[in-house]
């Protein structure tokens, strides 16, 4: 009987950390980051879909395998590779982490209020106290994988449900995601900093890591949880894409206030309004955990004391970002923001991690497979190549 139920705890734990990355990707800036640069780039967004999910596998893949098959954190492999980047890389995606958890608490705000009426600001408070609910199990990450996995489900069915009553030009959009007719540079940093910058990219390595899904003989179970978690967050991306196309190709306009909103509810109506409310809930809320755990999960590792105490220091990280949100306001802006941001991390993370991918005193026996190396240091020369047009463009 042991030997049947531990493959089916691993299998949950794979999935749970493949919801954590995908759903932790899937928050409120990516609903509105998709439907901002469609808007803006129509079907040729697809192309900057398709570029996203092709820098995400590579990205996920070096990291997930170097860290789980070293049994150590990010900032731990770093310290070890680079004496001290470990703290600087911490202090970035702690930084980063935080600014996207101050938008995805705003985006529990606007889902509540488009889902129930409830005011943005008592909305957040309310999604905030059910996320620290979650931490105050002694089985918190099983409740957080069970969490997940569920909202997940959820948002999937949801927007499908969109796409289908948009109808979307499914022609263009194939044709546009292969030949587009103009490529925006912001557009692509902004997409991989939100799908698997900062703190998204480490999310689930960091919960197989504190599962004890580690070594290289897990590596088939931890490619596979890298693999659903990306071609998830991509079903999605594509889908709300589709929703966004659809609603704009019929000439309807697009709210810049909540741009998001207004595409469920062209859709569908006040139905479509009700259904982007608890779509948008459900992104923001999985986020506001997996940003809160994943961020935290960089710090606990320099003091016992911060190991000891770390339920209790990612409420804190999620108080202080609820604090913050209702001092400042303005989610849409702070949305985008976060994207951007959190793009600029990815390269200085992912060459710390295939610069350790060579270090035989953290993996062993292990070899790193060439090709995943060079696909990764493409990822960052390209990141880095687009992040820095895009600060031009900010000074232009």
């Amino acid at each position: 009987m042991a030997d049947e139920s531990k493959p089916k705890s691993l299998t949950s734990v794979i999935f749970g950390a493949a919801f954590l990355m995908a759903t932790s990707a899937v928050g409120p800036g990516f609903l509105t980051q998709t439907t901002v640069f469609t808007k803006q780039l129509l079907a040729s967004f697809g192309f900057v879909i398709l570029l996203s999910v092709i820098l995400d596998i590579f990205a996920q893949l070096n990291i997930w395998r170097v860290l789980t098959v070293s049994g150590k954190r990010g900032q731990d492999v770093a310290n070890e590779t680079i004496k001290g980047s470990g703290y600087v890389l911490a202090a970035l995606v702690a930084a980063g982490g935080l600014v996207f958890n101050i938008g995805n608490i705003a985006g529990t705000g606007l889902g509540l209020n488009a889902a129930l009426d409830i005011p943005v600001e008592y909305g957040a408070i309310i999604s905030a106290v059910a996320a620290i609910t979650l931490f105050l199990f002694k089985e918190a990450g099983k409740a957080m994988d069970f969490f997940v996995k569920i909202l997940g489900v959820v948002m999937l069915v949801l927007i499908t449900y969109v796409v289908y009553a948009s109808h979307p030009p499914f022609a263009e959009a194939a044709i546009r995601t292969v030949w587009p007719l103009q490529v925006d540079a912001r557009a692509v940093v902004t997409l991989v900093g939100g799908t698997v910058g900062g703190y998204i990219t480490f999310a689930g390595a960091h919960r197989l890591i504190d599962a004890g899904v580690t070594g290289e003989e897990n590596l088939s179970q931890v490619n596979r949880g890298a693999y659903t978690g990306i071609l998830l967050t991509a079903i999605i991306r594509f889908f709300l894409f589709l929703a966004s196309l659809g609603v704009i190709t019929m000439g309807m306009m697009i709210d810049d206030k909540n741009p998001p909103a207004s595409v469920f509810q062209n859709a569908a109506g006040t139905v479509g309004l009700r259904v982007f409310g608890v779509v948008m809930w459900a992104a923001a809320i999985t986020s506001v955990v997996g940003a809160a755990f994943t961020s935290v999960s960089f710090l606990k590792t320099f003091h016992k004391s911060l190991e000891k105490n770390n339920n209790y220091i990612v409420i804190a990280f999620m108080l202080v970002s609820t604090a913050i949100f209702l001092l400042l306001g303005n989610p849409v802006k702070l949305l985008v923001f976060a994207g951007t941001v959190n793009g600029f991390i990815l390269p200085v993370g992912l060459s710390i991690i295939l610069i350790a991918s060579r270090n035989s005193k953290l993996l062993g026996k292990y070899k790193h497979p060439v090709w995943m190396q060079v696909a990764g240091w493409a990822v960052v020369a390209i990141m880095l190549g687009f992040s820095i047009t895009t600060v031009v463009g900010y000074f232009a």
